[in-house]
């Protein structure tokens, strides 16, 4: 879908933050002294060897950091990919189960089953990169198992939440926040961190009771 993945580069450009913190960061190169500030040239063959062996550290080490540098890229980009890809499947699988729900067609558990863990495990995989969560994490006790006849209502409040997820103007407005809606821009990620993780926690949820429903059938 053309609109998902417009959001999904919106949605990067909201994340590269976090994503950066999960890439190796090079090193910054020692500087010597400015040319003419330190002391008398020593002629010294003793002396010429350390400095050889300094300049040999210092090479040694600008390869280094090349390679952490390109290593650290290459995990951007795989990042980035995961993000744009974990953002628009996420969209198309809400829409798999609402055209459901809205043909009233009887329930496939099976297929919720697996919708249901694909959705968890790439918003539990978002969820790391954005490093979300709330202030009430850990404290939820919404972690009953669904009865048979609450299954259709919850995957209503699942598609809404994943609506209000993909909506967010933190994910939507990326890169044109001005300084004067900051404030707002962290009350919108606030709010796109508990969506978020409310997505993880209720789709694992609907997950789990679709398998034990599928098994009975």
């Amino acid at each position: 879908m053309d609109y998902g993945v417009v959001k999904a580069n919106n949605l990067v450009g909201a994340l590269i933050v976090g994503v950066f913190s999960l890439c190796v960061a090079g090193s910054t190169l020692a500087q010597g002294p400015p040319a003419g500030a330190g002391a008398p040239a020593d002629n010294n063959p003793k002396a010429m060897d350390r400095a050889r062996q300094v300049d040999q550290s210092k090479l040694r080490t600008a390869e280094m950091n090349a390679v952490i540098d390109n290593e650290g890229q290459k995990r951007l980009q795989a990042a980035i990919v995961n993000m744009k890809d974990d953002f628009t499947r996420i969209q198309v699988l809400r829409n798999d189960i609402a055209r459901g729900l809205v043909a009233r067609k009887p329930l496939d558990y099976k297929l919720l089953s697996e919708q249901t863990a694909e959705i968890n495990k790439r918003a539990s995989r978002l969820s790391t990169y954005m490093r979300a969560h709330t202030p009430e994490e850990g404290k939820s006790n919404d972690t009953a198992e669904l009865k048979s006849e609450e299954m259709t209502g919850v995957l209503v409040r699942l598609c809404k939440l994943i609506d209000s997820f993909t909506e967010n103007p933190t994910l939507k407005n990326a890169g044109t926040i001005d300084s004067k809606e900051v404030a707002k821009a962290k009350e919108n990620k606030a709010k796109a961190d508990a969506d978020l993780l409310a997505i993880v926690k209720l789709s694992d949820r609907v997950r789990k009771k679709s398998e034990t429903l599928a098994g009975s059938n």
